[in-house]
């Protein structure tokens, strides 16, 4: 037993002398591998792992090392052996590039700052405060292309015919017509005006028209009507953190570009000359 534990022992210390020394504490700055001189470093490779798709994000930690490492390796062989051959186009295109990553990290934190569970309660209650109840209606419709149809299938109806079954056979409106005619639920604003009009004004289970729209003629029925609920402001959180987002972002460059000293000597420029990918090459 005792011959056993010494083996081992001895086993672990060859094991611990043969192992590279690596850092315990890596930073951003640990160099993981050199390309002709040219530093990869693990903060390299975890902006390159920041930048992926998130599916690759779940993939086992060593793979995806592996993986961005190769990649970043393969990258510096391929950029060193362009270096000292880039074109006007790529030149401007690395331009454009830095400047683009550029703003949009300025805007970052500018965007975060402002999109704040106040400031969204905040435009909640502006945007709703006075908002009015509104109603919903739940409609059907016949819709056919003549004023004579329309009387003829209102006739019907009133002769006990059955409205979702007449709009089946002769709606001119598939979408609906396969439904019986049923539009669903819908607030004002949702359908053009003269239909609208006729449904603000029906009487809830009576057929209304012929009614003409640039659609056709109708025959509308109300089925119900309901008081909308105003929105929760959940339901309305990525549309209220847009137009936030959009204000800061306005603002902001807003102030910048009147603070800066801007000079535009090339504007009066034919625009024709934006098309003209040739420049490039002179």
């Amino acid at each position: 037993m005792a011959k056993a534990m010494r083996f081992m022992a001895g086993m672990a210390l060859s094991l611990a002398l043969a192992a590279p020394a690596l850092a315990q504490d890596p930073t951003a700055d640990t160099v993981i591998a050199t390309v002709n001189g040219t530093n990869i470093t693990l903060g390299n490779m975890i902006v390159a792992r920041e930048s992926l798709p998130e599916q690759y994000k779940t993939l086992p930690p060593d793979v995806l090392f592996k993986g961005i490492l190769d990649q970043l390796v393969q990258q510096t062989v391929l950029a060193a052996s362009l270096e000292d051959k880039l074109t006007k186009k790529d030149t401007l295109q690395l331009e454009n590039d830095r400047r683009g990553y550029l703003s949009n990290a300025a805007l970052k934190p500018i965007v975060t700052a402002a999109v704040t569970d106040a400031a969204l309660q905040k435009a909640y209650d502006e945007k709703f405060k006075d908002v009015a109840p509104a109603t919903e209606y739940n409609a059907s419709h016949i819709l056919v292309d003549s004023e004579e149809k329309a009387n003829e299938l209102k006739t019907q109806l009133a002769g006990g015919a059955d409205f979702a079954e007449l709009a089946k056979a002769n709606s001119t409106d598939t979408g609906s017509g396969a439904q019986g005619g049923d539009l669903g639920w819908f607030g004002l604003g949702a359908m053009v005006k003269p239909f609208e009009d006729a449904v603000v004004a029906a009487k809830v289970g009576e057929v209304s028209g012929p009614i003409k729209s640039d659609f056709g003629w109708h025959l509308i029925l109300v089925k119900e009507t309901r008081v909308a609920a105003k929105p929760t402001l959940d339901e309305t959180r990525d549309e209220l953190a847009q137009a936030i987002e959009q204000k800061a972002v306005e603002d902001h460059i807003k102030t910048l570009t009147d603070a800066a000293k801007i000079e535009k000597p090339g504007e009066a420029i034919d625009p024709k000359f934006l098309g003209d990918a040739t420049l490039l090459d002179k």
